[in-house]
Order: C-alpha cells, then structure tokens, then sequence
C-alpha cells in the first residue's frame, strides 16, 4: 500500500500550477533566460509528478517537455495525467542526447537556463557540444525557491509520514528492553514504518547506544544495546516522496547524574527553539536560543551540528537553521530544531522535532514522547 493511499484527493499535493509558477519567476525576467532544462529528478517530480529515474525537463514560455526512455512509457503517460500536467512526452531510448538537443532548438531556446548547482561538468561539456549556438545560463535554487513553501497537500503528506514514524516507535520502543542490538532495533522500527504505511524509510535510521550515542551520525551496529545506555534514535518515514524526521534520546535504566542534566539541558534547549519558529524569525537566532542554552551547561564545544534544516521532497533542504542562514521563516517552511550534546564518555543527547511555520507560530508534526527511560 503507497502511503498516501489514507489521504483524500485534496490533500494531495497540487502538481498541476507549478510550472506557470516557475515560468512566471524565471523565464522571460531581464531577458536573461527563455527555457530552462531541469535535470534534478526530485525538481522534474515536484513539477510534473514523474517519479522515474531518468528524464529531463524542458520548460518554455509556453510549454514543456518531458523526455525519458522506454522503460517509463506507461507510468510517465499515466502520472502526468494523474497530476493534471500539460506536458509534451517524448521517449527516446537509443540518443537522448540527440533528441534533447533536437527539442532545444525546436524551441528556439537561446538562453537555456540549467541548474547549475547539479550539472556535472563532464554533462556540462556534452550539453555545451551539443547544443552549439544555445546560450547556457547557471541557475541556482530556481526550484528550490517554490519548493520551500509547502501547499496543503504537502503538508498533509508530510503529518501522515510523521504519524507513521511516531506510531511505529510506539509499537517497538518496548523492544529496547529486550537488549537487542542497534541493527536489530533499527530494523524492527524500518519493519513498523512500512508496515504502517510508509513507502520507504527517509534516510538509513539511526541507532547510536552507548559510546555510539556521541557520535551525532553513527550507523548502527551488532553492539548490544545495555543498561546505563543513553541511545540516540534519529528516523523518519517516507511517504509519496515526502519525508519524516524526528529524534528522540532513551535511557536504559536509570541514567547518571551526568546523564541526566544532558537530557535535561538538551531537553530545555530544543523546547526554546521550537518555541520560536515562526514566521519573520530568523533562522539563526533558532540555532542562536540553542546554542545559548547549551552553552550555559558548559557544553558549547558538545554542540557540533547546526540546529536544524527544511524537509520535504528531500530530507535536507531549505532553510537551514544554523550560525550562518541568511534565511527567515515564512508560512509554509518545513524545519527540524534538534539540538545535541555529545560526551563519549557518557554518550549523546540528541532530540528533534519537525515543525511547520504557520501564520501565527508553528505546528509541531512529530508528537512522541521526550524524556524517556525504559
């Protein structure tokens, strides 16, 4: 079962307006572009809802056009249709390039904007070769811009990913008091998630127990998870392309002192974060609040990743949220806030949530309990 399947027709994402979002931001603007060719396949199926894993899109003033090869004849036809995308379909499985090159200059594209940030220079060469006379002009984050402002469809993709990820922990957290091992245990919670629903696992789950739980991405092990363990689990669940990701720190047993005041203080500098996400904040002064915290417990050099970032198609997108992120909250942005302490000789702390900017504060999407021993 696709893990959409539970959500009506309009809470699904609305693929259908997004290329005249695009040719409204990008093309025709100073002159400068008159086509852009999208080659990042999470961009061409956020704009066309193609999920295949070749293709590139050409978009014009007027039109698109998807091409892809033979093995994509049926389902490229059928999610176009499916998305209520107008979009021209060519299959070309023996020159790609040459067909490509013939629908670029049918469109008498001589500003071809292309995406800079995920051309590699060898396709760069190859696409300067044959489209001779086309003007090749670097974009950066085109798509990215209308991505990071989430439709409700999105959103309500993204609250089933994160119930699914929230129900199956629930379901296996028992399990850690049997003392299985991280690959054990991340295997159970991977099973849960897709038993539930989920199309796939967000990212390779992690289960960091022990001195692992100080290392912020440690992949799981056959070390057997003990009593005095602080383990770091850090998951999502995929589900029609959207993600999940949340993390929550368990104590076996009764933890330290020391252990305890790092849960507490990780506990209290996540809490003031996510208090303040929302709209016209910005990004770093969530990192900022965090970092405060921590750094009042004497741990500032314990904190050794940014606070936090965007979900959707991808996992990692934007906004960042750390030191450096030029960028403010806007309803519609999806971000973690996941502070971590991190001490090898005691283990790590890590907890997240993800949030939704809305008009007047945020929702948070990821309810599992914090603070939990077993």
């Amino acid at each position: 079962m696709n893990g959409s399947d539970n959500l009506e027709a309009t809470e699904r994402p609305d693929i259908a307006g997004r290329l005249a979002r695009l040719r409204s931001s990008v093309i025709g603007i100073d002159g400068d572009i008159d086509a852009i060719l999208v080659s990042h396949l999470t961009n061409v199926r956020y704009l066309t809802g193609f999920t295949g894993s070749a293709g590139v899109l050409l978009v014009t003033a007027d039109g698109a056009t998807l091409i892809t090869d033979g093995r994509y004849t049926i389902q490229a036809a059928d999610q176009l249709a499916d998305a209520g995308v107008t979009c021209e379909l060519v299959i070309e499985s023996e020159a790609p390039l040459k067909r490509l090159s013939d629908v670029v200059r049918s469109a008498d594209a001589n500003h071809l904007g292309l995406e800079a940030q995920y051309v590699p220079w060898s396709t760069l060469m190859s696409w300067e070769s044959a489209f001779d006379g086309v003007d090749l002009v670097p974009t950066s984050d085109a798509i990215e811009a209308l991505r990071i402002i989430k439709d409700a469809g999105e959103l309500a993709v993204m609250k089933r990913a994160a119930a699914i990820a929230d129900d199956a922990l629930e379901d296996v957290r028992s399990l850690l008091a049997d003392r299985p091992t991280e690959k054990e245990f991340g295997l159970e919670l991977d099973t849960a998630m897709r038993r539930l629903g989920a199309d796939d696992v967000s990212f390779e789950t992690i289960v960091a127990s022990g001195p692992n739980a100080a290392r912020p991405h440690h992949r799981p092990g056959h070390r057997t998870i003990a009593a005095g363990d602080l383990v770091i689990l850090d998951f999502g669940a995929l589900v029609d392309g959207y993600h999940s990701d949340m993390s929550r720190t368990f104590c076996i047993g009764e933890p330290t002192p020391i252990q305890a005041r790092m849960l507490t203080v990780v506990a209290e500098a996540q809490a003031a974060g996510a208090s303040l996400v929302g709209p016209g904040v910005a990004a770093r002064d969530i990192d900022a609040v965090c970092r405060e915290r921590i750094a009042e417990a004497g741990w500032a050099d314990a904190f050794t990743h940014g606070t936090g970032h965007g979900v959707g198609l991808d996992i990692h997108e934007a906004p960042r949220v750390g030191r450096t992120s030029d960028a403010t909250l806007a309803p519609g942005h999806v971000v973690t806030v996941e502070p971590g302490v991190y001490l090898e000789e005691h283990g790590g702390v890590r907890i997240e949530d993800t949030l939704v900017v809305s008009i007047d504060g945020a929702e948070v999407l990821t309810r599992s309990p914090k603070l939990t021993t077993v």
